[in-house]
């Protein structure tokens, strides 16, 4: 039997269920708002409802509406007066989004090592790297995975530093006590792009533990004014990042759809893990022992490199796409892409930083990824993902000479 890169028959010749996935609800959902004759959410009514309906289904105390997951962290750094000179901890294996966002307020992005098992920042790192620019940490809750909360904001809370969570994976998720990310830290940001386990093609939000937070950050999400404010009365010096009307009617029956489909993510993991729990050198992601609900916005596995060592991560990658798999390539470490360098940036070398980081850099040069919704669909679906990732790992020797 030979790989389907190499001309066998790929495990899988059909596709898995569609996403995003969408129905009459959303058509309607979009006429509805189309129908109403106010499309910006200055005069809309979308928006304000799905706010109210996010942050009920999280916990919070309110929720902000923005037009993507990167403004969201914008949003929340300016709200909590992150700006010029100061240092923000942010994982060093993550989507560039988390310290671009940071430079882009003027702030110094600070790579910290992730967890090797959770791909979360790690706590103990976060501790080392902390100095008198500290201001806040950004914790990423990787693939929907809780990173260590209670760990970092007994870190945090002594040095007064904010945390701001980067919830782009974890639309439900609930960490230690059955707590989702709305009721952890002091803001957290979502995104709602294309990929994610609830979208309107583009858009973001924030969570909030308070509405007097929340109506701060409203002033820079609305170019620095009130809401119903009638003499150009700029109070702050904000942008528009403000979320249209139609996307949020989407948002507003996406969130109807999450818990099933988080039902069912959750429900085919544990079959999927199983599966491959004695592939020789496949790696899964692990999640921290007090979670309560992971929603698995995608399978995380890392290749042992002592095992793989003769052929490249990113001729695996290909091998699974030929064999019917939404496979990717992990994330490249921060200081890695040339964004990372443009101004302000933490200084040192890239060399200094792949030094400082070694559970990242493996994650990033050995992590692969499976799309969630080769999960969502039947436990048979679930096994072909299986079978494809033992199939090529079994005959991976015959990549050698395709490595690069």
């Amino acid at each position: 039997m030979s790989i389907a890169l190499l001309g066998g028959t790929p495990v899988r010749d059909t596709p898995f269920p569609p996403w995003p996935q969408m129905d009459e609800r959303e058509e309607q959902a979009l006429l509805r708002s189309l129908r109403q004759g106010q499309w910006w959410r200055m005069h809309g009514t979308e928006n304000d409802a799905f706010e109210k309906e996010f942050s009920e289904f999280h916990g919070a105390q309110g929720a902000l509406t923005v037009s993507s997951g990167t403004h969201a962290l914008e949003v929340a750094l300016l709200t909590a007066g992150i700006g010029a000179g100061d240092e923000v901890l942010v994982p060093a294996f993550t989507f560039i989004s988390t310290s671009m966002a940071v430079q882009r307020v003027g702030a110094i992005p600070v790579p910290v090592d992730v967890d090797l098992e959770t791909y979360c920042i790690d706590p103990q790192a976060v501790k080392n790297a902390i100095t008198a620019k500290t201001k806040a940490i950004i914790p990423v809750h990787m693939s929907g995975h809780f990173a260590d909360m209670p760990a970092l904001i007994e870190i945090a809370k002594p040095q007064n530093l904010t945390i701001i969570q980067d919830a782009a994976h974890a639309h439900g998720a609930l960490g230690p006590g059955g707590r989702s990310a709305g009721q952890w830290g002091t803001m957290a940001c979502f995104s709602f792009q294309n990929f994610k386990l609830m979208t309107a093609g583009e858009g973001g939000a924030i969570l909030f533990p308070s509405q007097k937070m929340r109506e701060k950050a409203f002033l820079f999400s609305n170019c620095g004014r009130p809401k119903g404010d009638l003499a150009y009365n700029h109070l702050v010096c904000g942008s528009n990042y403000r979320l249209g009307e139609f996307p949020a009617a989407v948002l507003r029956v996406q969130l109807e759809r999450l818990p099933r489909q988080t039902e069912t993510r959750e429900q085919n993991m544990p079959i999927l893990l199983d599966a491959l729990k004695d592939v020789e050198g496949i790696i899964p992601q692990g999640r921290t022992d007090d979670a309560v609900l992971d929603p698995n916005y995608m399978f995380m596995f890392r290749l042992d490199p002592k095992v793989f060592s003769k052929i490249d991560r990113n001729a695996f990658v290909e091998a699974l796409v030929a064999e019917g798999l939404p496979a990717y390539r992990a994330y490249q470490t921060l200081y890695r892409m040339p964004a990372f360098w443009v101004e302000p940036n933490p200084g040192l070398t890239e060399a200094d930083w792949i030094a400082k980081c070694p559970a990242s850099e493996a994650i990033a040069n050995y992590g692969i990824w499976i799309h969630h919704r080769a999960l969502l669909g039947t436990k048979e679906d679930v096994l072909d993902v299986a079978n494809a990732i033992k199939k090529v790992a079994e005959h991976h020797h015959l990549l050698v000479s395709d490595a690069a």
